[in-house]
C-alpha cells in the first residue's frame, strides 16, 4: 500500500508547490538476539510477552528469536513452562485469559498457512502450540517453531500473529548472527538484544544500527508507549 502511494505521489510530482514528505508504518520481521552472556529469565518473560501478547498482532511483536546453543536448553525449558499455562479463550468471561481470537478470518486462515508449513516442512519442528479453530472464533494456539535454516521464509517474512520462530546458533558464531539478522528480512522496524558483556552489547548497536527504528537493550521489541516515546522503523518498515 505504502508503495502505491509513493507512486502516486511521484506520478502527479509536478502538482505540488514542495517535495511532498510521506510517513507510514509498514510492518516488521522483529527480532530478539540472545548472547550467551544474557539473563535467561528476562529472554524467557520478554519474548513470550513481545511474542504472544495481544495474539502476536502488533507492529513490534517479536516474531524471530536467535539463540545461542548453550542457553537453549534453559530457554527453551523456560519458554515451554511459561507457554502450557497461558490461556487462550474470551477474556470477558475469563479475566485470566492471556490472548483471545486473532482479529478476523483473512488472518486466520494466513497464520494457519504459516502453521500447515511449519508441520510439513524438513527445516522446521513446531515445539509448541500449532493448533487452530474457527468454530466460534478465529483462535490460534501461542506457537513456538524451531528452523535449522536461518534463511527459512518464516525468518524474514512478517506472518502478524502469535507466532514465533527460532534459530539456535553456535554461540562462539555471535558475530556472523549479528550479520545474519541485520541482512536477513527487508523490515527494520524493532529489535532487541539480550547480554550482560558490555563489549558485545556495544557491538550489536553497531552491527544492527540500521536493522530497528525501535532498539532495546535486555528488554522486550515493544513496550514503547503511543504519544510520549518516539517509535518508527526503517527499510521497508517505513
Amino acid at each position: 500500500t505504502f508503495k502505491r502511494l509513493w507512486k502516486q505521489v511521484a506520478q502527479n510530482l509536478d502538482t505540488y508547490r514542495t517535495f511532498p514528505r510521506l510517513a507510514g508504518e509498514c510492518g516488521g520481521k522483529n527480532f530478539h538476539f540472545v548472547h550467551k552472556s544474557a539473563d535467561v529469565a528476562s529472554v524467557v518473560k520478554g519474548t513470550i510477552r513481545s511474542a504472544f501478547e495481544y495474539g502476536g498482532q502488533k507492529c513490534s511483536a517479536c516474531s524471530r528469536m536467535y539463540v545461542p546453543d548453550g542457553l537453549w536448553p534453559q530457554i527453551k525449558r523456560g519458554l515451554l513452562d511459561i507457554h502450557s499455562n497461558i490461556r487462550v479463550g474470551d477474556p470477558v468471561e475469563d479475566f485470566s485469559t492471556f490472548l483471545s481470537a486473532v482479529i478476523d478470518e483473512k488472518s486466520f486462515v494466513r497464520i494457519k498457512t504459516w502453521l500447515d508449513r511449519a508441520k510439513s516442512s524438513s527445516n522446521l519442528n513446531v515445539i509448541a502450540g500449532g493448533n487452530c479453530d474457527d468454530k466460534t472464533g478465529y483462535f490460534v494456539e501461542p506457537t513456538i517453531i524451531e528452523t535449522t535454516d536461518p534463511q527459512d521464509a518464516i525468518m524474514n517474512e512478517e506472518i502478524f500473529g502469535p507466532v514465533l520462530a527460532v534459530y539456535v546458533y553456535p554461540e562462539n558464531n555471535y558475530k556472523e548472527v549479528l550479520q545474519l539478522i541485520d541482512n536477513t528480512s527487508p523490515y527494520a522496524l524493532t529489535g532487541a538484544v539480550f547480554a550482560q558483556d558490555k563489549k558485545v552489547i556495544a557491538e550489536a548497536a553497531e552491527a544492527l544500527r540500521n536493522a530497528a527504528g525501535n532498539y532495546y537493550v535486555n528488554d522486550k521489541s515493544t513496550g514503547s508507549v503511543v504519544a510520549q516515546q518516539p517509535f518508527g522503523g526503517a527499510r521497508a518498515s517505513g
